[in-house]
């Protein structure tokens, strides 16, 4: 049985992330007070995982533009991603933290854990600066993901949030047309 995390906030957690060619603190804490993006995958040095890590490093300046941080995290630990980082072309764009959770105490947190296997699913979480999960997508293992969705998720969200009583519809792109629900609408969409 799945239990939505939709609209609760984000667990207590303490990791090290590698970021910048430095091992740094990582904790709920930080990723309170501006939009978050935490990037579940399963292992570095793997094969769909770098494909996603790169193309969010390709979206990561722009995702920074629009005050969202990301964090990346797999059960291996932030040595292995500092490792993999020196040793990978694709992983070495990566400008944003690389979280290490060998206890898999994250990844369960957010329910994507395979206990069988001590790999994440494929999950990505969109948290809004008070901490709160609004967006929560997981994919089996060979379904990689698009950073130009999740951009256009994270900036409906962010519009959401900054304009009560208006919601986005399907493939809403900034600047075009939103819906105000009301009796009105019921049956003419």
């Amino acid at each position: 049985m799945s239990v939505s995390l939709i609209n609760t906030e984000i667990k207590p957690f303490k990791a090290t992330a590698y970021h910048n060619g430095k091992f740094v603190p990582v904790s709920e804490a930080d990723l309170k007070g501006k939009w978050s993006v935490v990037f579940f995958y399963p292992a570095d040095f793997t094969f769909v995982c770098p494909t996603e890590l790169g193309d969010l490093a390709d979206e990561y300046a722009a995702l920074k533009d629009m005050g969202v941080e990301v964090y990346s995290v797999s059960t291996d630990t932030h040595f292995t991603h500092k490792a993999w980082h020196d040793a990978s072309e694709t992983i070495r764009k990566i400008r944003y933290p690389m979280i290490g959770d060998p206890t898999g105490a994250i990844t369960r947190n957010f329910g994507v854990m395979i206990e069988e296997e001590g790999l994440a699913l494929r999950g990505t979480f969109v948290i809004n600066p008070e901490g709160v999960i609004k967006v929560c997508e997981i994919h089996d293992l060979g379904i990689g993901r698009d950073a130009k969705e999740l951009k256009r998720k994270i900036q409906a969200a962010q519009y959401v949030a900054s304009h009560p009583g208006e919601v986005c519809p399907a493939k809403w792109t900034p600047g075009e047309k939103t819906l105000a629900p009301s009796l009105d609408l019921v049956g003419k969409i």
